[in-house]
């Protein structure tokens, strides 16, 4: 059977930058394929080269079939209207890629109108089906609201209805579902999955989340470096992976059936190194035991909540963010926070900061009551509890080299001699892996990996006793991820920390958590222990973000 794509011999450079090298790939009509690897490795390149949206300076060779054209040799004035039209893409971050002063309504019926010739109101009409199409509540109402209107999920929503607006052939999925909920992200591709029946398309799903391809792709390919290293029907990749780096991906992923936690055991990780050549290798560390003994029931608390609320203003009355939640963080333990956006995960965390101000309920600080301290008498406590971001490259300054980062936070707090803020910035480099060679540059020059160590550094830098860590791994590539969950817990056994750690991941929290709570509409709706939770969970809620999570479980092989 003629392949709908086919990508041969395809090389993309930019000045001094191989970024794809000897790239084929072919895509059967109806199929998924699944496109993994780590962040840099090539896949959003290699989909934006099937688009023609490289910028000017990008260098392609090669050859891009599509339905028996040469895509790379088309005039693109037929590109232009192959783009959304044969051949659609739906973007990593919805909220970037959408018009923010046009309505959704506008941008969907734009698309129908350059494409299919439709009339004003007959592009509206069809704008109207597609929001239904997705799932989007009350669309002849919600056509004419704006990005900002609506919830991540909504707005990866509209990005779907208008990739599928003309029936694409082909659909180009990159990183669809990255940052979003469980539960949101197994409606997005039960969603995918379902139009890819409806319209007989084919779907290229670019990720690096092992559970979704599990699920969801007939074929994987595997890049690395900007090369495939080995391409395979997914059960087989997954119970028989032929090259070492997708052994590696796989060893590195955690699932919910994977019994691993970090008292007992170390997560294994893949190291690139780049040799003087510029080839870039990688090695593989195995799992390995670790002891870490778990803090006496009995030891005093670092941070105790009792009934704490805090309400929004809102044009109907208040809205209870957090409603009434109640809490203990013991030193040296780790308390996992899981639940959907909008849950009051982020307002629990910035109340306790006292970055919001609660509106009832108490909140203790190494047994020091700071629920309405003023801001004078909190700027010397602040120390004892830091934050690391979810986006780290949204969280530090991008005008600033990291010393002047670090420098500026041991400022703020006091620490006036020069020479003990040099050896307090060394020493916190040190301890998350990163050269002092690195303190004269500027967050754009590392990679995610390395800005979330920069995070971690800067949190870790006054001293702290409690650490919340908010999404601090959603966003990295699974080999990352491993990196920065074994470096927090190192951290943690060096310096006796205490972690809030919140993540949408229950595969991270299960690994990383001593004790999980799970939140609904501002509330706890169950807590327990990390083996009770995940084994016996009682409540409804915790049911159904469980039953949510991608499993390992692969397809069945194609017939042959």
């Amino acid at each position: 059977m003629t392949p709908l794509l086919e990508i041969g011999a395809l090389n993309v450079s930019f000045p001094g930058i191989d970024a794809v090298r000897d790239f084929d790939l072919s895509i059967h009509a109806k199929e998924t394929l699944a496109l993994v690897g780590e962040s840099g490795c090539g896949k959003s390149v290699t989909a934006l080269s099937l688009m023609r949206l490289l910028p000017p300076q990008a260098r392609v060779e090669g050859s891009i079939s599509f339905e028996g054209r040469n895509l790379l040799a088309l005039p693109l004035s037929e590109m232009r209207a192959l783009r959304g039209g044969a051949i659609s893409m739906i973007f990593q971050e919805p909220m970037t890629s959408l018009n923010p002063v046009l309505s959704i309504g506008r941008q969907l019926s734009e698309a129908l109108q350059c494409h299919e010739g439709l009339s004003a109101r007959a592009a509206k009409k069809r704008a109207i089906e597609l929001l239904d199409l997705v799932k989007i509540p009350e669309p002849a109402r919600r056509i004419d609201d704006f990005a900002h209107n609506l919830s991540g999920g909504q707005r990866q929503r509209v990005m779907i209805a208008m990739a599928v607006a003309c029936r694409p052939r082909l659909l180009i999925a990159d990183e669809p579902t990255t940052a979003l909920d469980v539960t949101i992200q197994a409606q997005i591709l039960e969603l995918l999955d379902r139009l890819r029946h409806e319209f007989s398309m084919s779907l290229l799903l670019i990720t690096h989340d092992l559970g979704l391809v599990g699920q969801w792709a007939d074929r994987v390919a595997v890049m690395y470096a900007g090369r495939k290293v080995e391409e395979a029907p997914t059960r087989r990749l997954f119970e028989h992976p032929a090259h070492p780096y997708s052994r590696g991906l796989l060893d590195t992923s955690l699932h919910l059936d994977r019994e691993l936690h970090y008292r007992s055991a170390r997560l294994p990780e893949i190291r690139r190194e780049t040799g003087e050549d510029g080839e870039v290798t990688f090695t593989l560390t195995e799992a390995s035991p670790q002891r870490i003994p778990s803090p006496p029931a009995s030891v005093t608390p670092i941070l105790s909540l009792r009934d704490v609320r805090t309400h929004y203003p809102t044009p109907r009355g208040k809205l209870a963010a957090v409603d009434g939640v109640s809490l203990d963080i013991r030193r040296g333990q780790t308390i996992g926070l899981v639940g959907e956006s909008g849950c009051g995960k982020s307002t629990l965390s910035k109340t306790i900061l006292r970055l919001l101000e609660p509106s009832d309920g108490s909140i203790l600080l190494d047994g020091q009551d700071i629920t309405h301290l003023a801001e004078n008498q909190l700027r010397p406590l602040r120390r004892k509890a830091q934050m690391i971001f979810q986006d780290p490259f949204g969280s530090l300054n991008p005008r600033h080299s990291i010393e002047t980062i670090l420098d500026s936070v041991l400022s703020v707090h006091g620490l006036q001699g020069r020479s003990e803020r040099h050896a307090r910035i060394a020493e916190a480099i040190d301890h998350v892996g990163l050269t002092r060679q690195s303190l004269a540059r500027y967050p754009h020059e590392f990679s995610g990996g390395q800005r979330q160590r920069i995070g971690i550094a800067r949190a870790l830098i006054l001293k702290p006793s409690l650490v919340i860590c908010d999404e601090p791994v959603s966003a990295l590539d699974v080999s990352i991820q491993a990196q920065i969950l074994n470096l927090l817990v190192e951290l943690k056994r060096d310096f006796g920390l205490s972690y809030l750690f919140i993540s949408h991941d229950l595969s991270v929290v299960r690994y990383i958590a001593d004790e999980v709570f799970v939140m609904r509409d501002g509330k706890f709706v169950e807590h327990g222990d990390h083996r009770r939770i995940w084994e016996s969970p009682q409540h409804d809620y915790t049911r159904a973000l469980i039953e949510a999570v991608p499993t390992r479980k692969a397809p069945e092989l194609a017939a042959a």
